[in-house]
């Protein structure tokens, strides 16, 4: 019989819970509040500062580059993650662990303290400001991710699926292809969602990597010097809010159908790390 938790840890976890998702439910509703003033209370529903979205060219323009930018990050980070997970998921080499560990460096280290190394770096290189050096930041922070979920979408496979298809005279390419891939494809659509989710609303590297090109994020923090424009950001707010839920909605159903068809909960990622060398 399953013991009922304590009502201070029932207590603990309401207040957390509303600390965390109080901003997240006052979003909407100053999105459709009538008045240009922030503050309660609320004058009135309307829809004007969605419909005042599409009188902002500026705004499409960093939508377009945010949307080519996680795109190709996250078409880059999973095919990184792909070739990196299959490697650290089949095969023992020599600092197995070290590699894995530096692959996920990025997902510990402070977001500033890579945008600053990356601009010192292109700085020292010559190269100029653009999307190409933002999608390249965002390969650096997104393929840890991709690694993450890829890794386990393979240790969790049946091997015997791998060796059969071998043993009746497959080619190992031809196997991967038409084996190991359908397998493994929901934790690439995770992989590819995930990825799409944290490029479109990373920040802080968009912020030091961007040139005459901003991306959305840093659209929106333009934005907010202006008070009179603090209504039409918390109605972008909102848009953005609910295709955030969307996508990570795809993203949570794609990995439990990647474990299911790789045959449940096997050896995570962090077991595959610590295995010998």
């Amino acid at each position: 019989m399953t013991k009922r938790a304590p009502l201070s840890l029932l207590i603990f976890v309401i207040v957390y819970l509303l600390f965390l998702y109080a901003p997240v439910v006052l979003l909407p509703l100053f999105a459709f509040n009538d008045s240009a003033i922030i503050a309660f209370p609320l004058d009135g529903f309307t829809m004007k500062w969605f419909w005042a979205l599409g009188e902002e060219e500026s705004l499409f323009r960093a939508l377009k580059n945010s949307l080519i930018i996680a795109v190709s990050a996250s078409l880059l980070s999973t095919c990184f993650g792909l070739l990196t997970a299959r490697a650290l998921a089949r095969h023992q080499f020599l600092g197995k662990q070290a590699i894995f560990g530096l692959i996920m460096a990025p997902l510990f280290l402070p977001e500033i303290i890579i945008g600053v190394s990356i601009l010192i770096v292109l700085m020292q290189l010559g190269l100029n400001l653009s999307i190409w050096t933002v999608i390249a930041g965002h390969v650096l922070i997104v393929t840890p991710f991709s690694v993450s979920i890829l890794t386990t979408s393979f240790s969790n496979m049946d091997r015997s699926l791998e060796e059969a298809s071998l043993d009746l005279g497959e080619t190992n390419f031809g196997t991967f292809r038409r084996v190991i891939l359908p397998l493994v494809a929901p934790g690439l659509i995770s992989s590819l969602l995930i990825g799409f989710t944290i490029s479109l609303d990373e920040f802080v590297i968009a912020f030091f990597l961007t040139g005459t090109d901003p991306t959305l994020p840093v659209y929106i923090w333009s934005m907010l010097r202006f008070p009179s424009k603090l209504p039409t950001v918390m109605a972008l707010g909102f848009v953005l809010l609910v295709m955030s839920l969307i996508l990570l909605s795809l993203f949570e159903y794609f990995r439990r159908r990647s474990e299911k068809l790789t045959g449940g909960y096997g050896k995570t990622q962090h077991h595959i790390a610590q295995e010998g060398e």
